[in-house]
């Protein structure tokens, strides 16, 4: 969970450069990857926190196995699903609540029975050890991304 937390503590030391673009590596800006992140955490812990852990069920997946032994996810390979597209345009002034929403959502997600899960779109369901692992995954990819945007203002 830690390196999680620490993910989270990074992506929150971007909120004051959310409104840099470039689209030669993103085609949003650094405040729709934070806010994506928030987003993403905040709706897969509360989807587990609703799971029944009876119903989970393993069954490998191989795009799972090469993104979890790779430690990534390709770049431009896959578009967020709708529902952790952030709707409005990034308000640096609801972050705080936000990340304490999230941070909120971190120590419900320690607490969840190891079964409980959510089902990703390319992954399956995922259980809280492979949830954690994959959220780790996510944001790392994003923060990598923002480091790039940034990179490139330079």
């Amino acid at each position: 969970m830690k390196p999680l937390q620490q993910l989270l503590i990074e992506l929150e030391s971007f909120v004051p450069a959310a409104e840099n673009s470039n689209p030669t590596v993103s085609s949003v800006n650094v405040g729709w990857h934070i806010d994506h992140c928030l987003l993403v955490i905040n709706q897969i812990v509360n989807a587990m926190e609703r799971s029944d852990p009876a119903e989970y069920e393993y069954r490998f997946n191989f795009k799972r196995w090469i993104a979890f032994t790779l430690n990534k996810f390709p770049r431009g390979v896959a578009k967020a699903p709708r529902q952790v597209r952030p709707l409005e345009a990034f308000d640096a002034d609801k972050i705080p609540s936000t990340i304490v929403q999230t941070k909120n959502s971190l120590s419900l997600f320690i607490r969840l029975q190891p079964n409980q899960f959510f089902v990703h779109p390319f992954f399956g369901k995922l259980n809280q050890k492979a949830a954690l692992k994959m959220l780790t995954i996510h944001t790392a990819h994003h923060l990598a991304i923002i480091k790039d945007i940034l990179k490139q203002k330079k």
